[in-house]
């Protein structure tokens, strides 16, 4: 399995607009953050997990040509905004492109983007399959995917494992029964905004709390705000098997 980060930052990326801090303005391309996505590469198969504002810039950087499916998250649009580019692969591939999401989700992408689930669609429009998901395993041509659900203060959204390697982003707690679901993972991607508290998401403590109940191999740490810190300097605090991931960034489980 091979997995490469496609974004890492958080809502608004970082740069931020309007922002001079000394993140926002590091010359260190691991401090450059495009909103956060993933591919993950498996048993023959490319997945997409979220499409944010920056999914074209992020398909052409890393040159991917072609998607199985796209599994989403959850419905804020630093996750779902991209989706339209999808029609590239519809091009490409001459097939529609399946997404996985809970119902809320899928409600939200056919409010957001209407005129590609419409009765008479636009020519050109995404073409697109939606398939509900809960928090239960569920297949994509042959690869298991074991939901894991947490909560982003209010809202529910839901991490996924794929065999030695669990993704979790927009996260500020996990129950102990969803925790168990992490646990023998070699890998654990966490979520972590900034050091100090954040009313939706892990603070870094608190990420590397979930970390230390785990007990994976390595964990990385994504969803990055300009508040968490430079780059450098914040990597040089881990502990020895804990990264800060960073755009482009590919590792292989």
């Amino acid at each position: 399995m091979s997995v490469e980060f496609l974004g890492t930052g958080t809502s608004q990326g970082i740069p931020m607009i309007a922002c001079s801090c000394e993140v926002c303005t590091s010359s260190d391309h691991h401090d450059q953050r495009l909103r956060v996505s993933l591919h993950i590469q498996t048993q023959g198969k490319s997945f997409i997990i979220d499409t944010g504002p920056d999914f074209r810039q992020q398909m052409l950087r890393a040159g991917i040509k072609h998607v199985d499916a796209v599994i989403y998250t959850h419905e804020h649009k630093d996750h779902t905004a991209g989706m339209d580019d999808l029609r590239g692969f519809n091009y490409a591939q001459k097939s529609s492109i399946p997404l996985y999401a809970q119902i809320n989700v899928i409600e939200q992408l056919k409010r957001e983007f209407a005129y590609a689930f419409g009765e008479n669609k636009y020519p050109g429009v995404p073409e697109i399959e939606t398939v509900p998901i809960t928090n239960k395993p569920f297949e994509i041509q042959g690869v298991l995917i074991q939901p894991i659900l947490v909560r982003h203060y209010f809202l529910d959204v839901l991490g996924f494992r794929f065999g030695d390697f669990t993704y979790i982003t927009d996260a500020n707690f996990i129950a102990d029964e969803e925790l168990e679901k992490v646990k023998g993972s070699k890998v654990l991607v966490i979520n972590a905004l900034k050091k100090t508290s954040h009313i939706s998401h892990f603070t870094l403590d608190e990420a590397l709390e979930v970390i230390e109940k785990v007990q994976p191999e390595k964990a990385y740490i994504t969803h990055i705000s300009h508040q968490m810190g430079l780059h450098a300097e914040v990597q040089k605090e881990l502990p020895k098997h804990v990264f800060l991931a960073y755009d482009g960034l590919q590792i292989t489980i």
